[in-house]
């Protein structure tokens, strides 16, 4: 049986890895521009976001609705033991690109696990574990494998999956 990851977010530890991997667009949403893999200038000391009580009073809305599906964590506990880019300039770049490619296997977990609910064939049932053991690995996920992820495969057979299944989740 597959033990699967958390999949909602624990801001306590992370490494504010949103705060600096994510672009923002000044508008409804974001008071500011930033562009992605600066961090945001609401960072406080210690990786605290300084206005997060006052977040949607100050422009700041898509913060208060964004979720990483556990990626954060993830990237900072298990693949950089803890460490942070604010201790550790150099770590920021490899933290950003394995916080993109492991955001993108838990959105794809996150649509594995919802179409648990469709009344899958036997075949669709077969391809839906093979593509959760897939998604989490044995081993676990390194910076290389999810480099690999990135430029494999898998994300495009993940796709075809849901794709395969548009007619079930219609009649559903």
């Amino acid at each position: 049986m597959t033990t699967w990851p958390q999949l909602t977010h624990d801001c306590s530890a992370c490494a504010a890895l949103c705060c600096l991997a994510l672009a923002f667009d000044r508008g409804d949403m974001f008071a500011i521009d930033k562009p992605a893999g600066l961090p945001c200038p609401n960072l406080g000391p210690g990786g605290a976001c300084s206005i997060h009580n006052d977040l949607t009073a100050k422009g700041f809305a898509g913060c208060v609705g964004y979720g990483c599906q556990g990626a954060g964590q993830r990237v900072t506990q298990e693949l950089f033991g803890g460490q942070s880019w604010q201790d550790q300039p150099k770590l920021a770049q490899p933290m950003i690109e394995a916080f993109r490619a492991l955001r993108q296997v838990h959105d794809l977990l996150a649509m594995l696990r919802a179409a648990e609910a469709l009344p899958l064939n036997d075949a669709q049932a077969a391809r839906h574990r093979d593509l959760i053991a897939a998604l989490i690995p044995t081993e676990g996920w390194s910076t290389a494998a999810l480099d690999a992820f990135l430029t494999g495969p898998l994300p495009a057979q993940v796709q075809a999956f849901f794709t395969s299944l548009r007619d079930i989740a219609r009649q559903k």
